[in-house]
């Protein structure tokens, strides 16, 4: 309902008729006829893991760049102001009744802090204190859900796993099972199922760490990397988390879902991000849609000046272009941690030009020539994960399906985009991007940036 009202205010804005279409599909052979048309160069998803991993499934070479699923947590550390972060995490779990891709799934929390039984109360009330009804009602405060549970819904919604105990229990409200009250779990296990597992709807899962370096290794631990925050007032601890967390949203004293265009672009890492496209709502994001060649420079020296002098200017700087006074939001970059480059011989000229914008950006790149590595035998060392920490494989030469299939599998985006010497693209290929908002003051009065 809502794309069609889009396209109709598209139609009524004046857009060229047939130039939006709205074409509603199931996950079947029709939508799979429409995802695998020759004609479709290009498709943004947003959605589940699951649902990418068909799409690529059904057409290897398809130029997918999709947000996709997340496991998100926020750190509480014993340094935090306690009411604001209960107050920003019941937000986060249960705005939207949980069924946000950034929405807080779990709760990492200082062993001090975690172990104060006030803690576990206050938590409690603030839960229990929801409203939860339907959507047209405005005393409304968490709605039901979109559909009936899924297995993996339903299971935390009424399976607890060893040692696991219930904080708050959800309720079924009503007989067609989309109205659930929201639901705690305590004592989630580091490795455990509710640890690891997306599972989209109302139940928040407490961890308990005895140290910060703990609750980020948990935090890090799940496949996805979508959002994240903290809750601390030391500078200390923040400084070091934002150094190693590994999401692609990271949310200092604050609630974790809720992005805004331009002040947090938004998009995720690890399995929380398909393709090698820029984050929407950020200032590379059109660049995904354009196919960008270029002209062999004659003056090599000349080139390498010109990508540092971006490099150094864009990329190795953050930047807070909303310059909002109460709340710092800065778009940051990180070299990717390893990229196969894939080429047909070593002297390909556009080669050398990849070659120094990883140098320039810092990232470790292997080469992989297909003279003397087949498509097989590539495909065989991503399935083994040979490359240790590879995140991106560059194309600079054709390859196969089952190349692409295999990188799929193994975590590692494809990047088929042509090298280009415009440093603000070219370089936008080695790194990933990061959005980092933080609350600026406590009770109205501004805190140094």
């Amino acid at each position: 309902a809502v794309a069609t009202e889009l396209v109709r205010q598209l139609q009524i804005a004046g857009m060229p008729e047939g130039l939006v279409q709205i074409a509603c599909t199931p996950d079947d052979h029709v939508g799979e006829h429409l995802i695998t048309h020759a004609d479709v160069d290009l498709v943004m998803l947003t959605g589940s893991y699951e649902t990418a991993a068909l799409f690529a499934g059904w057409r290897p070479d398809l130029a997918l760049l999709a947000e996709t699923s997340g496991k998100n947590a926020m750190v509480i550390t014993q340094a935090a102001d306690v009411d604001q972060a209960i107050k920003d995490l019941v937000r986060s779990a249960f705005g939207h009744a949980g069924q946000k891709c950034s929405a807080a799934s779990l709760a990492i929390i200082d062993a001090p802090l975690y172990d104060d039984p006030a803690f576990h109360v206050r938590l409690a009330d603030a839960v229990t204190s929801l409203r939860v009804g339907d959507a047209t009602d405005l005393s409304t405060m968490m709605g039901p859900l979109i559909e009936e549970p899924s297995d993996r819904l339903r299971r935390a919604l009424t399976t607890l796993e060893p040692r696991e105990a219930w904080l708050v229990e959800p309720r079924l409200l009503d007989a067609e099972r989309h109205l659930w009250s929201p639901g705690v779990r305590t004592t989630v296990a580091p490795g455990s199922w509710f640890h690891l597992t997306e599972c989209f709807g109302p139940v928040l899962g407490l961890m308990r760490a005895c140290d910060l370096d703990t609750a980020i290794e948990w935090q890090n631990q799940v496949p996805y990397g979508l959002t994240g925050g903290i809750h601390s007032l030391d500078p200390a601890e923040i400084e070091h988390w934002l150094g190693e967390v590994q999401v692609g949203n990271a949310y200092v004293n604050r609630h974790i879902t809720g992005a805004v265009v331009r002040r947090q672009p938004f998009g995720g890492w690890k399995r929380s991000s398909i393709g090698a496209g820029a984050k929407p709502g950020g200032p590379g994001h059109l660049h995904s849609y354009g196919t960008w060649t270029t002209s062999l420079p004659a003056a090599a020296l000349t080139l390498r000046t010109q990508f540092e002098r971006v490099w150094g200017e864009r990329f190795a700087v953050g930047h807070d272009v909303s310059a909002l006074r109460g709340e710092a939001n800065v778009m940051r970059h990180r070299p990717l941690d390893h990229v196969i480059l894939r080429a047909v011989d070593a002297e390909d000229p556009l080669l050398s030009i990849a070659l120094m914008a990883a140098d320039v950006a810092g990232v470790p790149v292997s080469v992989s020539l297909a003279g003397s590595e087949d498509d097989a035998a590539l495909a065989s060392r991503l399935r083994q994960g040979s490359d240790g920490q590879a995140t991106r494989l560059r194309l600079l030469a054709p390859t196969s399906d089952a190349v692409r299939a295999a990188a799929f599998d193994a975590g590692v985006a494809v990047d088929p985009t042509p090298v280009t010497s415009e440093p603000s693209i070219e370089l936008g290929r080695w790194v990933l991007e990061q959005s980092v908002s933080r609350t600026m003051h406590r009770h109205g009065r501004l805190q140094r940036r």
